[in-house]
């Protein structure tokens, strides 16, 4: 294992071959046979189940519940939406056959020509036009709504350059899907799912995030608005981590959704849709995780504290446990999850480095000593520190250092961040700025054209306009007209 961590190559000298590095030395996924799609491995698959649990709880307390829709869409229903086809159009895999059959030649199996589908089906992109010729049969009166609907499933986009996590042809994900009887409600309710976005990144990513709009460049094909929260990763680069679309009646037209209203008028629907996917798990690796290996916040930890015995022999051994025994159930009558490794195959300095590199946020090593001592080697992932603690009262010390280390490791990330975050005025400066990477704040006049340029010259876009923060107008950095604030411009992934 020692030598594997000096295999890590470090985020100074290649930052994208670190975290390539380190998604699969760490076990969370690996390249399958499938080009641009992934494996997610069990201890990665274990993050997203913990991702998954929390905002499963945070949706149905806010009213939503769960459904599922097909796989497939009809290629007609993409159809409808004209600036939602355009969007998707490039990224579609396509199902055109239904059968396979005995190659001739005895060269294994081709597909059957007389097998061809009268209208082929689209692999879901996203799944906003399936739903809403759904939900057309659902909806024909004010009391049917609203509908809060959110489902957990895979889609396929057909990415040509893919990165585990960060970008795949297929991924994971969870989408909701509302439907309205009022533009203030869909308008709530999509600024309500960005708030808990905004909350969950916080409290449970440890990672800082601000919230914005999309400009109209940028925003959801098929959106009036977009809104979304935007990370910063340890290289500067931005990252969107998700996003919520208010629909306006965009699909209930495509799809002619109509209900009557109160007033008994045929009215539109109200929609919204929002989505995160597995690229989470990519933002949290970049957000805290070290030359040493992964750093997770206690509260996505697959668990929180490993517990290693050291023993000579046998007898010690049983000693060991009794007392984790005693260690273990103290500790998840606190809502704390823990494993104890007595795995004798492996010796401890090799499990005190594979908990590293894995980010377990504490470990917790006992030997004989320990034993006759009372005592108990804590050690911190976050800060790779050290202490020896009395056996009395362990789970309440370790119940308060995980609150610890959650709140030190989102005030580490806020705190580069804020280093990262300049005002820029002038487009010369910026061109020099964006090189360093990180939030540059600047003004721009609101059009699509110098966005454009912006984006040509330097890679950089608009990640967001800030919900919050600075209102005050300006003058464009491109072109001197009027701004009414500063946007925050980055590189991103």
């Amino acid at each position: 294992m020692a030598k594997e961590l000096k295999e890590l190559t470090s985020r100074s000298e290649n930052y994208s071959q670190w975290y390539n590095d380190l998604v699969l030395k760490a076990d969370l996924a690996e390249n399958s046979a499938v080009r641009g799609c992934m494996v997610i491995k069990p201890y990665g698959y274990a993050i997203w189940e913990k991702i998954q649990q929390e905002l499963d709880r945070m949706f149905k307390e806010t009213g939503h519940v769960n459904a599922y829709f097909p796989l497939f869409i009809p290629k007609s229903f993409l159809s409808k939406e004209a600036d939602h086809v355009e969007g998707f159009a490039k990224e579609c895999a396509v199902v055109t056959h239904y059968r396979l059959k005995n190659d001739p030649d005895g060269k294994g199996v081709v597909v059957d020509p007389a097998a061809k589908l009268e209208e082929e089906l689209i692999v879901r992109p996203t799944s906003e036009t399936i739903i809403w010729n759904t939900y057309k049969g659902w909806i024909q009166s004010y009391r049917d709504l609203p509908i809060l609907c959110n489902q957990w499933a895979n889609v396929v986009r057909w990415e040509m350059r893919t990165r585990l996590f960060l970008r795949t042809a297929e991924f994971l994900w969870q989408e909701g899907h509302t439907a309205h009887a009022t533009e203030e409600e869909a308008v709530a309710e999509a600024k309500t799912m960005l708030e808990v976005y905004a909350d969950f990144a916080e409290r449970f990513m440890a990672m800082p995030v601000i919230k914005g709009t999309k400009t109209a460049n940028e925003r959801f094909a098929g959106a009036i608005d977009t809104y979304c929260i935007e990370a910063l990763m340890q290289d500067g680069k931005a990252l969107q981590a998700g996003t919520s679309h208010f629909l306006g009646q965009n699909f209930a037209k495509a799809f002619d959704v109509t209900f009557v209203n109160k007033n008994n008028q045929q009215e539109y629907v109200w929609a919204t849709s929002w989505g995160v996917s597995t690229r989470l798990i990519g933002g949290l690796i970049m957000t805290h995780s070290d030359d040493n290996g992964l750093v997770l916040p206690p509260n996505l930890a697959p668990f929180q504290v490993v517990i290693v015995p050291i023993y000579k022999n046998a007898d010690q051994l049983a000693q060991i446990s009794e007392k984790v025994d005693e260690i273990v159930k103290k500790l998840k009558g606190l809502g704390v999850s823990v494993k104890y490794d007595n795995n004798d195959a492996k010796k401890p300095g090799w499990k005190f480095a594979e908990y590293e590199l894995k980010g377990v946020p504490v470990r917790l090593g006992i030997g004989g000593r320990d034993l006759e001592n009372g005592t108990v080697e804590v050690a911190r992932r976050d800060t790779l520190t050290k202490e020896t603690v009395s056996m009395e009262n362990i789970e309440q010390f370790i119940a308060d250092l995980l609150k610890d280390i959650q709140a030190n490791i989102y005030k580490k990330a806020a705190d580069f961040r804020a280093s990262q975050t300049r005002e820029v005025n002038s487009y010369d400066e910026f061109k020099e700025e964006i090189e360093k990477g990180g939030f540059l704040l600047c003004h721009w006049d609101g059009t699509p054209e110098t966005e454009e340029k912006i984006k040509d010259e330097t890679k950089a876009t608009i990640r967001c306009i800030p919900l919050d923060g600075d209102k005050t107008p300006g003058t464009c950095m491109v072109t001197g007209k009027p701004s009414a604030q500063r946007v925050i411009f980055a590189r991103a992934y």
